[in-house]
């Protein structure tokens, strides 16, 4: 692996880090809460992120490397909290997912960043090319939790 390879494998764990970060202030119940004008909350936030990373990857290389159909019926793109049951991982669990999954991304795909696939969308043929993108809605699904978290808390400083 070369540096920049590295790199976007140091920042993926930075990035990782701040939302872990902010998790560690949030509480089991809170996560699950959906603040009014919300359509999801911090737990589902959570696995969706986790979710994103496999999915486009398992786009672009069109490999199954774990079962994703449960993490998509919880996580997937138009689902919601609504579609949580009994075995749906808990706000612990999705935190450990989530604090493990930047080293075994590297440790599966790292030797592979630069392998050419048939481009998916935004031209993505790359799995370095994925984890950019990754990065990026990673951040946006941060924005949402603190919104989220900050809107549980002015609500709760009011009462």
């Amino acid at each position: 692996m070369n540096q920049r390879q590295e790199n976007l494998f140091q920042q993926l764990a930075n990035y990782r880090g701040e939302l872990l970060h902010l998790l560690e202030h949030v509480s089991e119940e809170k996560a699950n809460i959906i603040p009014a004008g919300f359509h999801n909350n911090i737990r589902w936030n959570m696995g969706h992120v986790y979710l994103d990373q496999y999915l486009w990857i398992e786009a672009l290389t069109k490999e199954k490397d774990i079962d994703l159909e449960a993490l998509k019926k919880w996580f997937g793109f138009g689902t919601s909290p609504k579609h949580f049951d009994d075995e749906t991982p808990s706000f612990e669990e999705l935190k450990k997912y989530l604090a493990q999954q930047p080293e075994q991304l590297k440790e599966q795909y790292g030797h592979r960043l630069s392998e050419e696939f048939p481009p998916i969308d935004m031209g993505m043929q790359t799995i370095e090319q994925v984890l950019l993108r990754t990065i990026f809605h990673e951040g946006m699904h941060l924005q949402a939790i603190l919104t989220i978290y900050r809107c549980l808390n002015e609500a709760t400083d009011r009462v």
